[in-house]
């Protein structure tokens, strides 16, 4: 299996590349993207940040001994830079913010603290309710991540001090997205999740997203339009197959 390689050449900055690998986790065909929420934070950073690159994905059941030769241990994505690997998401994260910055590159640093930190127990919460192996704690577990989710909407249907300052008499958001109309680091995190918890809760217990979380189906909406969020996300088949190892199984 070919190893993925990812080249970064920012415009404006001619003959000078940032020496960079990539390496992501393959489909269950061992060639397309496959289902890791990590991965494709990291693949919207890049296009937001409007970076050309190439990728080659890593099948882990078939080539363990790609990641072996320079990251032992390593779980994907893993970045390397100059020979020297990063393998943590959020230091990967960093470093491209750092080298990618302003004026040249958009920030997507969100402007708000309170936008990186929400939603940031539903995907604990989900991880809970669809691999608990005691049925009687279904309901209680369903009703945990519900609350989370609750949560999130009410982050989303308030409005922003900026959206205040336009409209003071603004009542309920109509941004897009956690920050506003723009996607931040914080989606990039946040919306991988969410369309797995959607994906696999639909699937296993026939309990999706309700409806009536409308700030929360809005930001979900408003995500499926944009390229960053769209051409990056795994097939819902390959969703349910990543999980289907792990849920129990309705009696």
């Amino acid at each position: 299996m070919r190893p993925a390689t990812l080249t970064l050449n920012p415009p404006g900055l001619p003959g000078q590349h940032c020496p960079c690998c990539s390496r992501a986790r393959a489909s269950e065909d061992g060639e397309s993207v496959g289902h890791c929420p990590f991965c494709q934070r990291l693949f919207m950073v890049l296009l937001l940040k409007g970076v050309p690159f190439t990728l080659t994905t890593v099948d882990v059941k078939r080539a363990l001994d790609v990641l072996k030769d320079f990251a032992p241990g390593a779980q994907l994505p893993v970045l390397l830079y100059n020979g020297e690997p990063k393998t943590d998401t959020v230091t990967i994260e960093d470093f491209l913010e750092d080298k990618l910055a302003p004026p040249m590159f958009r920030s997507l640093v969100p402007r708000y603290r309170e936008s990186s930190l929400a939603g940031n127990d539903i995907f604990h919460k989900f991880s809970t309710f669809i691999k608990n192996p005691v049925p009687a704690q279904d309901e209680a577990l369903q009703r945990s991540l519900l609350r989370a989710l609750l949560k999130l909407d009410e982050y989303l249907s308030a409005p922003l001090e900026y959206e205040l300052a336009h409209d003071p008499h603004l009542r309920a958001s109509r941004r897009h997205f956690l920050d506003g109309d723009q996607l931040t680091l914080a989606d990039c995190n946040l919306l991988p999740k969410l369309n797995i918890v959607q994906v696999v809760c639909q699937h296993y217990r026939r309990f999706g997203i309700p409806k009536d979380l409308r700030g929360v189906w809005r930001y979900l909406n408003s995500a499926s339009e944009t390229k960053e969020f769209k051409y990056t996300c795994p097939n819902s088949e390959e969703i349910v197959q990543a999980y289907r190892s792990v849920v129990r199984l309705p009696q």
